[in-house]
């Protein structure tokens, strides 16, 4: 089976690479065109070598490249997509036109090129502060931010895709993912990386929202165990720990396991508008398990060990500003 990965050079997209290949599939791994032929985490971490891997640069908003690219490819994961959700309020037309734009060419290309499978990102954002616990797939929509109204967009678009024209639409739809190689954007890497980099105090946004923090490995191992079940075409599927903790208990359980306390400071720019503020997110993730028997293998604890030592190694990479 050959295989497909857009977004393949970030975060989650290596990680899943890395994933299939162990298990033993034919990789192309999409990765957005650049001057530099930079292939992203792929190359940092020497998963480029792999002689199942094939790497295609080109860019997710370009129909012609998007095409091409599936072309020959039995199955396609499309995790490519704009991320940060403090950009998302200065440019939400970016995340139009690559997360919205950028999954409808995956479809349609799928559709006409027949794919065998298609598997879209999802993200729990799009559920907004929960209504009630633990959150299950029928919970409500709510969007908080640009980003969160995109992805929820393209869940739209791609189960509308499986509705009208009979594509084999599957959408894994992660909570919090963390682990090695993510940017320090997110709030694990942020703690880490201040708190290694010795600081005397470390800053952070708000404290008291809940999030569900999965291991990057169980959130890959989840993508390719719901995403290729024969029982999962047409349904969206969370995956997460069906655990929350709050920033604030994040933040001193890391100080804990690296042996330091740090006080914290509220940095006023890190701080979401009110109204787009996501209280609690916490996973049910109880269809996974019925349907494809996925359920997440590393705690907290162990997850944010791994971690830990990978920044020690690469906290060089890690540049000491904060960036949106």
């Amino acid at each position: 089976m050959k295989i497909l990965v857009t977004g393949a050079g970030g975060f989650i997209g290596s990680h899943l690479v890395e994933h299939l290949l162990k298990k033993g599939y034919y990789v192309r791994a999409f990765v957005r065109y650049n001057s530099k032929n930079y292939w992203g985490w792929l190359e940092e971490e020497g998963i480029d070598s792999h002689p199942n891997l094939e790497i295609y640069t080109g860019d997710i908003r370009d129909y012609d490249s998007v095409h091409d690219a599936i072309k020959g490819v039995d199955v396609v994961f499309h995790l490519a997509a704009l991320i940060g959700i403090p950009y998302s309020y200065v440019s939400p037309l970016a995340y139009i036109k690559t997360n919205v734009e950028g999954t409808y060419n995956i479809l349609q290309s799928a559709r006409e090129l027949k794919i065998s499978r298609v598997i879209v990102t999802s993200t729990s954002e799009i559920y907004g502060t929960a209504q009630y616990v633990p959150i299950g797939e029928k919970h409500p929509y709510n969007p908080q931010s640009p980003y969160a109204a995109t992805k929820a967009s393209a869940d739209h678009l791609a189960i509308s895709f499986y509705r009208s024209f009979g594509l084999p639409v599957t959408i894994v739809r992660p909570f919090n993912t963390f682990g090695p190689r993510q940017s320090a954007r997110a709030i694990v890497p942020t703690i880490i990386t201040q708190i290694l980099s010795g600081k005397s105090e470390i800053f952070l946004g708000n404290l008291h929202p809940t999030r569900d923090l999965m291991y990057v490995k169980d959130t890959a191992r989840g993508f390719v165990q719901v995403g290729l079940h024969p029982d999962t075409v047409g349904e969206i599927v969370n995956i997460g720990t069906g655990k929350d903790i709050s920033i604030g208990d994040l933040a001193k359980l890391i100080m804990k396991l690296i042996g330091k306390e740090v006080p914290i400071k509220t940095d006023s720019k890190r701080i979401r508008p009110k109204l787009s503020e996501v209280e609690r997110l916490i996973c049910d993730y109880s269809k996974a398990k019925n349907l494809t028997g996925w359920e997440p293998e590393y705690s907290l604890e162990e997850g944010l060990e791994e971690t830990i030592t990978w920044l020690k190694n690469h906290l060089e990479l890690y540049k000491d500003i904060y960036n949106i």
